[in-house]
């Protein structure tokens, strides 16, 4: 053991004697003290990790861990904080958060309070796009009333992009297929460190050749679509400075329809693509040549119906004098004596037509009413009388045989000869020479006689037996 030398056992004396009389402090307190001074010390902080443990409360709050290689943050996030960014809150997402280190209490725990929350490397340059945004617009460089409007007829188009990237491509092949100005290119790269500057500086060559006595109608700054890293160039100040310093009105159509960048903000107009703005450009030109197309047309159908209507008129005109004529009067009161002799002479006709047809009545009968015609017709009734006299006994005999041997025929169809030629036998009892047709009502010894197609039997009764069962044969009566 080693031993302790006289001033150790001194100081700590005066450490004890200095605890026992110092008045202890509650676990509240304490924590209260830390409480104030990790909250005065470490607020506003941005910190960088992974999300692990989150959970998402029914009360909107979300409770999670960010933590790295080395150790590990409580955080909270309550319910309306976070903003955007919230949604990009799952295990595993790195992020950057923004808020204030706070102690909770109960727990004597310290955590982040999260304000905001942001993805590394997107996130930065999205809040970076943020800022810069609200600075720009904070200066008015986005206000509408700085905004030119754009020539309706653009001729001369100063266009700033690659020369080499499909945006070109797409910006020349629908001018060329609406309608074709001159296009003045200022090639520049359109990604990457530096390119922000060359766009900067294209604008300011292209409004200085304006000034050089070619002027330029409108400036289109564009490129194709990509991530927000590859679009970045246009989210640059000096690009922003460079297009509201213009001269010349700005287009831009940087990327798809839903990418913004702070250049369209600044810029006189903002079309969704590189093909839209060649669209909007050409537009007006567009229009009024399919306008002068149309007025050509019109013009030439009303000429046509002009020259219809004067055509048409003068036949009216034509056809007027010639009915006032005193010829064309002549000729209809000709025309008229021509339909009145006509009509005098088919009046004649049919009067003479009529007389005649009169005439032939009266003729018919005074011949009808002469004795000799009546006594010839009297002749001929007497003749056809004579004729259905005669042959009226025949007819009547011709007639009733045809009944009788209707007759004939039903009554040998009702023959009892008639059963016994099919087959059949009638039996009758001997005695009283009624027909039997049921074995109820014969007793033994009866004695029957039977016809058969030809012939008769006779017989006695031996048995009777009941419907149902087998009969027994009849023995033949002794003769």
């Amino acid at each position: 053991m080693s031993r302790v030398s006289k001033t150790q056992w001194s100081f700590a004396g005066d450490l004890f004697q200095e605890a026992v009389q110092k008045t202890p402090e509650s676990v509240s307190e304490l924590t209260q003290k830390l409480k104030k001074q990790l909250e005065g010390g470490f607020a506003d902080r941005r910190v960088a990790g992974e999300v692990s443990n989150l959970r998402l409360q029914s009360s909107g709050h979300a409770y999670f861990v960010l933590k790295d290689a080395g150790a590990q943050l409580a955080c909270v996030m309550f319910r309306g904080q976070g903003g955007a960014g919230r949604a990009a809150l799952r295990d595993g997402a790195q992020v950057i958060l923004g808020g204030d280190i706070t102690v909770y209490e109960p727990r004597g725990n310290y955590q982040l309070r999260v304000n905001t929350v942001e993805v590394q490397g997107v996130g930065a340059l999205q809040a970076a796009f943020e800022r810069l945004k609200e600075k720009l617009a904070a200066e008015g460089l986005f206000d509408s009333s700085r905004k030119r409007p754009l020539v309706r007829y653009p001729a001369r188009i100063g266009l700033v992009t690659s020369a080499s990237g499909a945006a070109i491509q797409d910006v020349l092949h629908v001018l060329a297929r609406r309608f074709c100005p001159e296009v003045i290119l200022d090639p520049v790269r359109v990604q990457g460190a530096g390119a922000a500057q060359e766009i900067a500086r294209a604008i300011a060559r292209l409004n200085r050749f304006s000034k050089s006595g070619q002027p330029l109608d409108v400036i289109l700054v564009t490129r194709g679509g990509g991530s927000l890293e590859d679009l970045w160039c246009f989210n640059e100040e000096v690009v922003a400075r460079a297009i509201a310093a213009s001269e010349v009105p700005v287009v831009s159509a940087v990327g798809h329809e839903i990418d913004f960048t702070i250049a369209d903000f600044v810029a006189d107009f903002r079309a969704a693509t590189p093909s839209a703005a060649a669209e909007i450009l050409t537009q007006d030109w567009v229009d009024s040549r399919e306008f002068v197309d149309a007025a050509g047309m019109r013009l030439a159908q009303l000429a046509r119906r002009r020259l219809v209507r004067s055509r048409n008129g003068l036949e009216g005109w034509v056809r007027r004098w010639g009915r006032l004529h005193p010829r064309r009067r002549l000729e209809a009161r000709s025309q008229r004596v021509d339909d009145s002799a006509e009509s005098l002479r088919r009046a004649a006709v049919r009067m003479v037509r009529s007389v005649g047809r009169l005439l032939d009545g009266y003729r018919q009968r005074m011949l009808a009413l002469r004795p000799q015609n009546r006594v010839k017709a009297g002749r001929h009734e007497w003749a056809r009388l004579r004729s259905a006299l005669s042959m009226a006994p025949a007819r009547q005999l011709h007639r009733r045989r045809q009944r009788l041997e209707a007759l004939v025929s039903r009554l040998r169809l009702l023959s009892p000869q008639n059963v016994l030629d099919r087959g059949y036998s009638l039996t009758f009892d001997a005695d009283t020479g009624t027909l039997v047709r049921q074995a109820q009502g014969l007793v033994p010894g009866r004695r029957l006689q039977t016809r058969l197609q030809s012939g008769e039997v006779s017989s006695v009764v031996t048995r009777v037996v009941e419907e149902g069962c087998v009969a027994e044969a009849l023995r033949p009566s002794p003769p």
